[in-house]
Order: C-alpha cells, then structure tokens, then sequence
C-alpha cells in the first residue's frame, strides 16, 4: 500500500486546527518540530493535567484527504489542518493500518503508528454537527468506527512535505487492530 502526503500542517500554539506549511521537520522519540504537542511524554491539553507522565503515543497525527471528500457530500467543508492533524495522505487506508504499521514518509523519515485519534467535542465547536459525521456505526460488530485519523510516533526524523511518497511497512503477523490513545 502506498500513497502521498497532500499537506503538512504545525502550530506552536493549542488551538484546534494547524496551519499547513511547505514542509515539516519530523524529530526521532518527539514528534513535528515546533508543534505543541511535540515531546517525550504526553502533551494533549486536557490528559496533561491527570497523566502527565505517559509516553506521547500521539506525536504525530495523520488523516486521510478522503475524509473531506466524504464530508463535503454531507454539507461540510474541510480542509489540510482544519482538524489538528500534521500530515494529511491520500490513496493510504490509515483506519484500517494494524498497530505497529511503519510509514516511510518522503526520502527519511519513519513513523511507527501507535493508535485511533479519540475525537473530542470541540469538532462541533468548528463545525456544528461535524462530530456525528466522524463516527460510523458497524452493522457487523456494531462497534464504533472513530473516522478522525491515526496517531504515531517518530522512529527516524526527517523533513517531509507535500508530493511526499508514503510506503507502508507492515508488522509481523498476528496485527493487532488500532484502538484509541
């Protein structure tokens, strides 16, 4: 499986969406240079104050370009960065990689992906309604499908950028399905 990246986005602020830039420095063990959710261990705003010594499983966040073609037949219009991510693909299934998966991004960088991004409310604080539209339901296993994209951390830093070559390396097998961190 392989694909592109489309955008590449940072802020060194907290603030839901990220302006997208021309290239992004990925940093081995930390995450995108200059982005506020970069480092050792875990720095989501709100689990920061109860966890702050985890691991950072959500150095990076990647979501499918697909998705805002999918929202867009529904009314919404979103774009690269909108949502928080740092790195938006296409032609990659990011929801249905096994955890573990590697993703070379460009000419160097590695990212290992660790999980589900958990969407959170302030999706309706940027679009009312969205947040309804970022989960599907299974009619098999009547699971919830969580849409918002995949976390990961970095194996091998790295500068990436828009037109970048995105290869999948999967793990060995048993894969073990993404869950939500």
């Amino acid at each position: 499986m392989s694909g592109r990246i489309t955008a590449v986005s940072r802020n060194e602020a907290y603030s839901f969406s990220k302006p997208n830039h021309a290239s992004i420095t990925l940093l081995a063990g930390l995450g995108v240079e200059g982005d506020v959710h970069a480092g050792e261990t875990i720095r989501h705003q709100f689990r920061m104050t109860y966890e702050p010594d985890l691991p950072n499983l959500r150095q990076v966040h990647l979501m499918h370009e697909e998705l805002f073609d999918e929202l867009a037949l529904k009314g919404f219009e979103v774009s690269a960065g909108r949502l928080g991510e740092n790195i938006t693909t296409r032609g990659v299934d990011l929801l249905g990689l096994p955890t573990g998966a590697l993703l070379h991004l460009g000419e160097q960088a590695v990212i290992e992906v660790t999980g589900l991004r958990n969407p959170c409310s302030k999706i309706n604080d940027f679009r009312k309604g969205l947040l309804a539209e970022v989960f599907a339901l299974d009619p098999v296993s009547g699971e919830f499908v969580f849409k918002c994209g995949v976390m990961a951390v970095v194996r091998r830093g790295g500068t990436v950028r828009p037109d970048d070559s995105v290869r999948v390396e999967l793990p060995p097998l048993p894969h073990r399905p993404l869950e939500r961190v």
